[in-house]
């Protein structure tokens, strides 16, 4: 039978000591953005619900449709970012276009918005854009394995 018992010491005489160190070493030089693909999922899930939280969604049931699909997808991405993100990296532009939509959707659906409107859709659109242009960043750095 095998001696599985455990001996105290260091694991300097280790057999994998190399291999184990430069894995631990490749992992912590990772991609760094998870606090950005957890402010676009919280983005996204304010985007669907601010039609309420703003009060147009009686109003402008377009706009209040559009910020909700929107708001919808940043999110998911935004998980899928976490969660995935070498998968799901090269994706991350699209986010920053979703930002942009998101500026100019109040003149494009909407004929006359109103100032709460606009606020709302143009700061969530620049905080959008922004954190897509960050994680598009954070996706074409070069790892650290290549």
């Amino acid at each position: 039978m095998a001696d599985l018992s455990h001996r105290p010491g260091d694991l300097a005489s280790h057999p994998d000591l190399h291999e184990m160190r430069d894995r631990y070493a490749r992992m912590l030089e990772g991609r760094k953005a998870g606090a950005v693909d957890g402010l676009a999922f919280l983005a996204g899930v304010y985007c669907a619900i601010s039609p309420w939280v703003v009060h147009f969604s009686d109003a402008h049931p377009e706009l209040t449709l559009n910020n909700l699909v929107l708001g919808i997808a940043i999110a998911l991405m935004g998980a899928g970012l976490a969660i995935a993100p070498d998968r799901i990296g090269g994706l991350s532009w699209t986010m920053a276009a979703m930002g942009v939509w998101l500026i100019i959707s109040p003149w494009v659906v909407t004929r006359f918005p109103d100032a709460g409107m606009i606020w709302n859709n143009v700061v969530l659109g620049a905080v959008v854009c922004l954190l897509g242009l960050l994680t598009a960043g954070a996706a074409t750095k070069p790892s650290a394995e290549t």
